[in-house]
């Protein structure tokens, strides 16, 4: 029986509250890949029809869902999180267009991390390749609608917590414009910086969501002339992705049938990357350092440190690192014209063993978090392709565009999976 509270909320939002709880429970009981959380099943209306009825939905474990805790990948908190009384936005905007609710997904600890694997849960399980992580920290929304369990799950990207996990599982992912799509009712992690974002196997669906959730851009100018950055490309791993990233390149300038210049680089990405950390480490104490100083709130190894580096950082070094980024826009902006889009590898290489030490996960992580800290801190969009492949795991390659031009970089996704196709 559907409580009266939800049946109410469901008639004042026009919504037919139908619910498939047999299908729900089938799924996240028996859920083979750790995406989702073991939370009691309560009912989530959605529309009777339109243009996602049939499809399935998993949220990420910071975005509230009436009904449910929020517990931000840490026991800690979950066990003070009451349910919550309201759905965020953009999920209802989804639900209403008949996406039905599976469960809510895994996510790494406060979304302070990008690997995918918070100790305390069973990792989540990347399908198109097993014995590497899914990545994070929108781990089990990405693990979902790569193994098939949901066809649509959400996730947020500070600084690649959708690019990273879409490049690892072979899907499709788009970091948006910031501030674009609103952060209501959801845990903030670097609200500079923090962007709601989805994942889709299916780039005809993924076009589809962006058009419920994005609107039309107000960038009207067609992103017509790519271009490369040296230091960026730099970035890759090693021989092997390098050959595999310009076997990337063909398709995508086949779309463009014309060559992509190399920009000049208004400074250096490490140093860039420094400022960003600085930033987002600032935010991420002011938003948790309350919650996380009254005790031990059991932090994994990774998020504890990067927290306590957070917690050193004062509101001088934290003003010091947004006037350099306000510079860093202005001539990076100043030579990126509204015509241009940035091509460039979405990670430096494929998803990282889960046998890796903790070491070589950190010193992936910084090669990969200095790779997707330029689209933050220049808030501009970036979306990542699955075209290629390193030691048979997804390798995925990025279109960065200028502001709100979100929805033509997924057409232009759209034009580039054809031409790989064809």
């Amino acid at each position: 029986m559907i409580p009266p509270c939800i049946e109410a909320l469901a008639i004042a939002m026009h919504v037919r509250p139908q619910i498939d709880m047999a299908a729900r429970s089938d799924l996240t009981t028996r859920d083979p890949l750790n995406a989702f959380l073991d939370y009691p099943d309560v009912p989530v209306p959605h529309a009777d029809g339109g243009p996602l009825a049939g499809l399935t939905l998993g949220v990420k474990d910071i975005f509230d869902i009436a009904g449910y805790p929020t517990g931000c990948g840490n026991p800690a908190k979950l066990a003070v999180s009451e349910p919550a009384r309201t759905t965020n936005a953009a999920t209802r905007t989804l639900l209403d267009a008949g996406a039905r609710f599976i469960g809510k997904t895994q996510t790494d600890e406060f979304a302070y991390s990008m690997i995918g694997m918070n100790a305390h849960f069973p990792p989540p399980v990347n399908s198109r390749a097993p014995e590497r992580v899914s990545g994070g920290s929108s781990s089990g929304s990405a693990a979902a609608v790569a193994g098939g369990i949901v066809d649509i799950a959400t996730g947020t990207d500070t600084n690649g917590s959708i690019r990273a996990p879409a490049a690892f599982c072979g899907l499709i992912g788009l970091r948006t414009t910031s501030g674009r799509i609103a952060l209501d009712h959801t845990m903030p992690l670097a609200p500079s910086f923090d962007t709601f974002g989805w994942f889709a196997r299916d780039i005809d669906l993924y076009a589809t969501v962006g058009e419920l959730l994005l609107g039309e851009d107000r960038h009207e100018t067609p992103l017509s002339r790519p271009v490369r950055i040296r230091e960026l490309e730099a970035l890759l791993s090693g021989d092997a992705e390098r050959a595999a990233y310009a076997a990337m390149l063909d398709p995508v300038l086949t779309v463009f049938d014309r060559p992509a210049p190399n920009l000049a680089f208004p400074g250096s990405p490490g140093e860039l990357f420094e400022n960003f950390k600085a930033i987002q480490g600032y935010e991420a104490w002011q938003a948790h350092g309350t919650f996380l100083s009254g005790q031990d709130r059991d932090l994994v190894p990774g998020v504890k440190e990067r927290f306590q580096y957070a917690r050193s950082l004062s509101s001088e070094a934290a003003e010091r690192a947004r006037a350099r980024n306000l510079q860093f826009q202005e001539e990076f902006l100043a030579s990126f014209g509204g015509d241009m889009v940035l091509v460039m590898p979405s990670q430096p290489s494929a998803a990282p063993l889960k046998s890796s030490s903790l070491g070589e996960l950190e010193s992936f992580r910084t090669r990969a978090l200095t790779l997707t800290s330029i689209a933050g801190l220049l808030g501009c969009p970036q979306i990542t392709i699955p075209l290629g492949s390193v030691d048979d795991a997804p390798f995925g390659i990025s279109l960065l565009g200028p502001p709100n031009s979100d929805r033509a970089l997924i057409a232009l996704a759209r034009q580039v999976l054809k031409a790989a196709k064809d």
